[in-house]
Formats: structure tokens, C-alpha cells, sequence
């Protein structure tokens, strides 16, 4: 059977009957804009949604910076991201993602690992680290840091990127000043082939230099992570001083390839620490 409509008069329901013009068509506004509400509903969802402004904020927290020390000196800085904390007696245990390779110690001599923390607000606080894993091969380079301190903002997690996707870069290039860098997902690996060494790898047009491998990639419209800088392609450029021949390598502009989220999830189950995205999982939040 069909619905049938019930139709309850002002006089029923106790209240005086208005049959003046103006009240007929103050109820046919009033009509008008509930409609408009509820068909514009996901419109002014969007309306929510954060700022530029508010995005950076977000993000730069987690930033850190990856430094190896040799005898009191520098010997290779990198950059990284906070993914989870654990809060002890000791104070907050902060975990940081960064690339393999920047954790590759000197041949000779002693090597320490340091974190810096803080730097998107001045120099920072240096922090000795502990290596908690490790792996750079062709198909992975990530490494795993753990250290203590009061400053621990974690990275929130974001899905998988669409090919166009605008996207944040935060790294330390030179090891020097926190730089913050946009672009857009350039390429997406769909199906790898076999053969790894020709194998197509999530690309961003945003341009990198030496020091910002483990940076933070992060959504735009949301300041999620979506991965970490990998590295970038080279090219040589060779010269001559008097007699003697030289070269230098110089970045490709606008060719960053990146660790995916589902690379970083299969480096840290396979170095028994799956157990730090779950605490790191990006809240239910209300669709923007």
C-alpha cells in the first residue's frame, strides 16, 4: 500500500490560524531554506575543512632531524618523522622513521645517532638515539630510531594518494634549515614488475636535495602522512680545472621518488614493530 500523508491542522493542534499574506510566504522561505540545508549538507561539510595555514601547523612538529656523529663531527645528516610515542618513567619514548642509508655508519671508528627535535620553532633540542631497525636494499630503505624526550608530536597517518594528489615536503636539505616544499603525486606504482631495478616507484614533481631523504610526505588537504623521501635521480656533470677532470652529480629537478605507507608498514612488521601504526592511526573524523 502506498504511504499515506497526514495532514494536522493549526486548530488541532491548539494554535491560531494565520491567513495573512506575509505569514504564507515567511513559511514558504522558511521552507525554502530547509531544503537548501539539507541539499547543500556535504557542501558546508567542506566548509570545515583546515586552512593552509593550519595544515603546516599540523605537520611540522613531527619533522625531525637525523644527524650520525663521528668523534664529536658530523658525518651524513638526514631527515625523519615522529610515527608513534609511548609515554614511561623515563619520559616520552618517541619513534622516528627515517631512510636506511642515512644510518649507515662511517667503516672506522665509533659512530653516534642523534635526533633533533623541535626545529620548525629554533635550533631544536639534540637528543641521543638508539637504532631499533634497519634495512637499505633496493626494494627497501627505512630505517627505525627510539628516543626520549618531552617533545613528541606524532604524524597522523593518511591513505593511499591518487595520481594528481597535491602534497607537502618537509626535510632538512644540506642538513641545514627545515624546508617545507609543495608538489603533486607525479606517479604511482600500481603493479611493480619482476624486475626491481626498472620497477616504477611513487613520484612526487616536488624538487629534493642531499639531507632530505626520510622526509615527511604529507596530503595536503589533510597534513597525513603518505610516505617518506627515498631519494632522487642524479645527474653528472663533468669539467675541467687546468689538467685535471671533474665531475659533480646534481638532482634531477622535479623527480622524488617515495617510501609508501604500505612499505613502511611491511618494514616495521617484518622488524617486529607493527604494533607502533596502530597506535599512530589517524582518528574517525568527520568527511571534509
Amino acid at each position: 500500500m502506498g504511504a499515506r500523508l497526514l495532514r494536522i491542522s493549526p486548530r488541532a493542534l491548539g494554535m491560531p490560524q494565520r491567513t495573512d499574506r506575509g505569514s504564507r510566504l515567511g513559511t514558504r522561505l522558511a521552507l525554502c531554506l530547509a531544503l537548501a540545508a539539507l541539499s547543500t549538507g556535504c557542501a558546508a561539510n567542506r566548509l570545515w575543512a583546515p586552512g593552509r595555514e593550519e595544515v603546516v601547523r599540523r605537520i611540522l612538529p613531527s619533522t625531525v632531524q637525523v644527524v650520525v656523529e663521528q668523534g664529536g663531527r658530523r658525518f651524513r645528516s638526514g631527515s625523519g618523522v615522529v610515527i608513534a610515542s609511548n609515554p614511561s618513567a623515563q619520559g616520552v619514548g618517541c619513534y622516528v622513521l627515517t631512510s636506511g642509508h642515512t644510518l649507515a655508519r662511517p667503516s672506522e671508528g665509533d659512530a653516534q645517532v642523534y635526533v633533533l627535535l623541535g626545529q620548525h620553532r629554533g635550533a631544536g633540542t639534540k637528543v641521543p638515539a638508539t637504532v631499533l631497525a634497519q634495512v637499505d636494499t633496493d626494494d627497501l630503505d627505512l630505517g627505525l630510531l627510539h628516543v626520549t624526550s618531552s617533545q613528541c608530536a606524532t604524524a597522523r597517518l593518511g591513505t593511499p594518494p591518487t595520481l594528481g594528489e597535491e602534497i607537502w615536503v618537509v626535510a632538512f636539505p644540506w642538513g641545514r634549515n627545515l624546508t617545507l616544499v609543495s608538489g603533486i603525486i607525479s606517479q604511482i606504482n600500481q603493479d611493480p614488475p619482476a624486475d626491481g631495478e626498472n620497477a616504477s616507484r611513487l613520484m612526487v614533481d616536488a624538487s629534493v636535495s642531499y639531507g632530505a631523504s626520510g622526509g615527511g610526505v604529507y596530503e595536503a588537504r589533510s597534513g597525513r602522512l603518505i610516505g617518506l623521501v627515498e631519494g632522487y635521480p642524479t645527474a653528472r656533470v663533468s669539467f675541467r680545472v687546468d689538467a685535471y677532470p671533474g665531475h659533480i652529480d646534481v638532482p634531477v629537478p622535479g623527480e622524488t621518488y617515495i617510501t609508501p605507507l604500505a612499505h613502511i608498514r611491511r618494514f616495521l612488521t617484518q622488524a617486529g614493530y607493527a604494533g607502533l601504526l596502530r597506535r599512530s592511526a589517524p582518528r574517525a573524523t568527520q568527511s571534509l
